[in-house]
């Protein structure tokens, strides 16, 4: 299914295959000999998407740009299922495995290797070659790669990264923040509202 969103239409190589129940939305490229499987959805929120060559992505995987953050994932990238990339570039050759994530600002270098259940945290840039671990989280520029039973060191790394002013402008000591950041966000997202399918 393919959606014109925000004036945008995807716009896909002949080559690329793309499965009947996948979404395509808005500003996105897709390259030639790309795959996109069942269920996976590649929505442009206002930035662009772009997807190199030979690009496969894999059931029920999300990819998401925004306004500050669009996405670029280089040529023969592997993202596997329920892998998550929201705002991030990724370069050449990079495999994420099942059940990745990938947030806002982060970089990934050529040929790295985030494994199932990894995490690329907000702006935090891998080198190429990197390997981050089953269920490892990468933080931080340069990053740390940290086992997930160390959450203070985690967090002291990921509490200056401010996911909440990063990605919704808000202060995380506002007293209401999730009262803010669910209406501010959902008018974001109700401009789908006009969308129009164009498959």
């Amino acid at each position: 299914m393919r959606f014109e969103h925000l004036g945008a239409q995807p716009r896909i190589h002949p080559t690329a295959v793309i499965a009947p129940t996948a979404v395509i939305s808005g500003d996105v490229t897709i390259g030639a000999d790309c795959q996109v499987l069942h269920g996976a959805v590649i929505t442009a929120e206002g930035g662009a998407i772009t997807l190199g060559d030979n690009v496969i992505v894999m059931e029920n995987a999300l990819i998401r740009a925004t306004a500050t953050n669009p996405v670029h994932i280089g040529d023969h990238v592997l993202v596997g299922p329920m892998a998550s990339i929201s705002g991030a570039t990724v370069g050449d050759e990079v495999f994420l495995a099942t059940g990745t994530r990938v947030f806002n600002g982060a970089r990934i270098g050529e040929r790295s290797e985030v494994r199932i259940n990894g995490v690329v945290h907000l702006r935090t840039t891998l080198p190429p070659e990197t390997v981050v671990p089953i269920a490892w989280v990468a933080v931080g520029d340069p990053p740390q790669v940290l086992p997930p039973d160390r959450h203070e060191e985690i967090w002291a790394a990921q509490r200056d990264l401010d996911f909440p002013g990063y990605v919704f402008g808000l202060d995380r000591e506002t007293p209401d923040l999730m009262v803010q950041l669910t209406e501010r966000y959902g008018r974001s997202l109700a401009r789908h509202l006009d969308d129009r399918r164009v498959d």
